[in-house]
């Protein structure tokens, strides 16, 4: 299979009262074409900095300091500026959390995807609507032709949301960022953009990166997972195998503290603690703090991405099962 997207050793650091920070710490992946690549964790974790930095979405105070980059086998990181506005959209492109961020509200739907379009096609405005409307017809949205029609605030969030893929995928991108796009939405909706986005990937070949910090969400969407915490990739390998074998202590923790895994009523678990500050990261581990398996080499050697089945980065992993 084809990478549609790889990531090596890439670094992203921000320059802060406290001094220079490192969000994102040597982290390496990379999606093959039609797959879903899950990025979780906690709040705090690098993840969402990780999406912006593969965009080179980085600004000052913020610098990416280290890594490569490459889309279809295009080295991000090594083009100017204009070159790279150029391929955001076309070969790379991303949906916010927020769809508000990415639709003006003055403006109607049809216009802006339009406008989307002629960016990066020298077609008509009427071709550049038809595209639009099959692009919203491909994410299910009914009647696409009166949606067009419509500002963003006469549709509901989840509509929102679609019409935010949909702008993704007009032109058939090699790689999509979703920042957790179905954070703010309920359920039933949540699952049907879920489902519409797993049917893009198969249907597109598109490589999918979704940011999240909820496993129950991703155990049902991803072919892949990678777990970050503290700016780094703690484990990664196949959704399969990290939710049904977890091998590092943070990931257990997270599948652990899923509402929906226990029974209504019974007490549910939790990782003691809280993630660090960037700023002031204990020494060794970074989990070691809030780890229940930490030992003395955990304080001072930090541990290294290692194979185990999948890849696991702990002196203590559970045993593979």
């Amino acid at each position: 299979m084809t990478k549609a997207l790889y990531v090596e050793g890439l670094t992203t650091r921000f320059e802060t009262r406290k001094g220079m920070v490192t969000a994102v710490n040597g982290v390496s992946f990379s999606v093959e074409r039609g797959r879903v690549m899950g990025l979780v964790g906690e709040s705090g974790s690098g993840k969402s900095v990780t999406g912006f930095s593969i965009l080179g979405l980085i600004d000052e105070p913020g610098r990416i300091t280290d890594g490569a980059v490459l889309v279809d086998g295009e080295d991000l990181r090594s083009l100017k500026p204009e070159a790279l506005r150029k391929l955001r959209g076309s070969k790379v492109a991303m949906v916010f959390q927020d769809p508000m961020m990415t639709l003006n509200p003055v403006l109607r739907v049809g216009d802006q995807m339009a406008m989307a379009v002629r960016v990066h096609e020298k077609v008509s405005k009427n071709a550049a609507w038809e595209k639009a409307r099959q692009a919203l017809e491909t994410v299910g949205i009914p009647a696409p032709a009166e949606r067009l029609k419509a500002y963003p605030h006469q549709l509901s969030g989840g509509m929102r949301q679609r019409v935010a893929i949909a702008t993704a995928l007009l032109h058939r991108p090699a790689v999509i960022i979703a920042d957790e796009p179905t954070t703010a939405l309920d359920v039933s909706i949540q699952g049907q953009i879920l489902a519409e986005v797993r049917r893009l990937a198969d249907e597109t070949g598109t490589a999918i990166v979704w940011v999240t910090h909820d496993l129950a969400v991703i155990s049902s969407l991803a072919d892949d997972i990678c777990v970050m915490y503290a700016g780094r990739i703690v484990e990664s390998g196949t959704a399969e195998a990290i939710i049904s074998a977890p091998r590092h202590p943070y990931t257990v923790g997270l599948i652990g503290s899923v509402p929906s895994l226990h029974e209504p009523g019974t007490p549910l678990p939790q990782i003691p603690g809280s993630t660090p500050q960037l700023s002031n990261l204990p020494a060794g581990c970074p989990f070691r703090p809030r780890c229940p398996r930490a030992s003395d080499i955990c304080s001072s050697e930090p541990p290294s991405l290692e194979t185990a089945g999948h890849f696991v980065s702990c002196h203590h992993p559970m045993e593979a099962s």
